[in-house]
């Protein structure tokens, strides 16, 4: 290339002599770089194709299919590895790249490191905890989506949702999802989403990426505030493959955003189809519960109560019948009972009756103060006495009075 300032170079002949220049220098052409790898990426043809990065800057990097089956590990976004080859321009987009002809580990990234570290700390506090984890509403009113404005992630969870579940409100709360500033308004959108009236679930989406573009999501501050939400949160960061803080904590993990507005809201089809189910399952029933009480109806029908109303008056009539002779029966028993027991009393009564004594030939003594004299000893000669015998009554004057008596008529004179 001569030295000819006013010669006009196309964009292919510029990229051919940079690459000549790559090619020139012996220290490119054969030389061991360090660095973690991101953006990882095998190819159907066996190709591996990978970006190598430090704090300071990044190198696009390829390892052809000859070279990468040689490799007795297998590298993966994260690993620190060393790698040897050259240095050249790849014309098509006029990048330069390190071609890489051997791969070697070095050990984990520092931002793996940091992640492993993270994940065990609050692993270790609980936050990972099943009893932790808060249910979806089984049909939402409203959701609240965080996440960026730019992108394919709004687009595919509102077109899901709508496709599912029309009813459903979507809210979105536009942050960045990548950067030094994102965490702090992922953390914001998740507290105002918690403040808002009517909100049922929360949602965070971001697209796929390599480790340090979703790093967001790996902070120990979004991490807190999912854990403090008082409403559920699903985590849709990246694709399957990817795994974040956020989806450890989250209540819900979905593989993508698409998957998480399946998850978040059913589907109207499956209700439809449910409730037209339903609605057989409930018209079965009531024909059969409306068989069953034709039936009954039948038999009662055609029973003896209304066939034969009387029959059962009878019946009850005989009853009573039986009862009132039972009853008639048990009265007189009680009765003859009663007339025995009194029976027996008066015989008692009438026994000790003194008018019967009088009536054997006995007569009652009385003192002139009306008292019965039982003993001689308490008379005197001149007391005055009154006899009751069983027909009248006669006074005596005591003339003398004599102790005991026997039948023999021995006695002996008080007085």
């Amino acid at each position: 290339m001569t030295d000819d300032s006013s010669r006009i170079l196309t964009v292919g002949q510029l990229t051919q002599y940079l690459k000549e220049l790559f090619t020139a220098d012996p220290q490119l052409s054969r030389l061991r770089v360090s660095g973690e790898i991101s953006n990882f990426k095998r190819h159907t043809s066996g190709h591996l194709y990978f970006t190598l990065k430090d704090a300071l800057a990044s190198l696009r990097c390829v390892m052809f299919r000859s070279q990468s089956t040689r490799l007795n590990f297998r590298p993966a976004d994260g690993m620190q590895v060393v790698a040897a080859g050259r240095v050249s321009v790849y014309e098509r987009d006029g990048q330069y790249q390190l071609y890489v002809e051997s791969l070697a580990p070095e050990g984990v990234g520092s931002l793996y490191a940091a992640f492993a570290e993270l994940k065990q700390r609050l692993q270790a506090e609980g936050l990972f905890a099943a009893e932790h984890k808060k249910k979806l509403p089984r049909f939402p009113r409203r959701l609240g989506l965080v996440t960026s404005l730019t992108g394919a992630v709004v687009r595919d969870f509102l077109t899901t949702v709508g496709r599912r579940y029309p009813q459903a409100e979507v809210l979105i709360v536009p942050v960045l999802v990548q950067g030094p500033e994102a965490p702090g308004q992922i953390v914001a959108g998740i507290q105002l989403l918690n403040r808002t009236p009517g909100i049922d679930a929360i949602v965070l989406a971001r697209g796929g990426g390599a480790i340090e573009e979703l790093w967001a999501f790996n902070e120990e501050s979004v991490a807190r505030a999912i854990h403090a939400s008082d409403l559920p949160v699903v985590s849709a960061v990246g694709h399957e493959t990817d795994f974040t803080i956020a989806d450890f904590v989250a209540d819900v993990r979905a593989a993508t955003p698409t998957a998480a507005a399946e998850l978040a809201v059913p589907d109207q089809r499956e209700i439809q189809a449910f409730l037209l189910s339903a609605r057989q399952r409930m018209a079965a029933a009531l024909q059969r519960n409306l068989e069953q009480d034709r039936r009954y109806l039948e038999r009662l029908a055609s029973g003896a109560a209304l066939t034969r109303p009387l029959d059962r008056l009878e019946q009850q009539k005989q009853s009573l019948d039986n009862v009132q002779t039972r009853l008639e029966s048990r009265i007189y028993f009680l009765l003859q009972k009663f007339r025995s027991s009194l029976e027996a009393i008066e015989a008692k009564l009438t026994a000790l009756n003194p008018n019967q004594v009088l009536e054997r030939g006995y007569a009652l003594c009385l003192d002139r103060t009306g008292q019965v004299v039982r003993d001689a000893a308490g008379l005197a000669p001149g007391d005055s006495l009154e006899i009751l015998l069983q027909r009248g009554r006669a006074e005596v004057v005591v003339e003398k009075a004599y102790e005991g008596g026997s039948r023999d008529g021995s006695t002996k004179p008080l007085v």
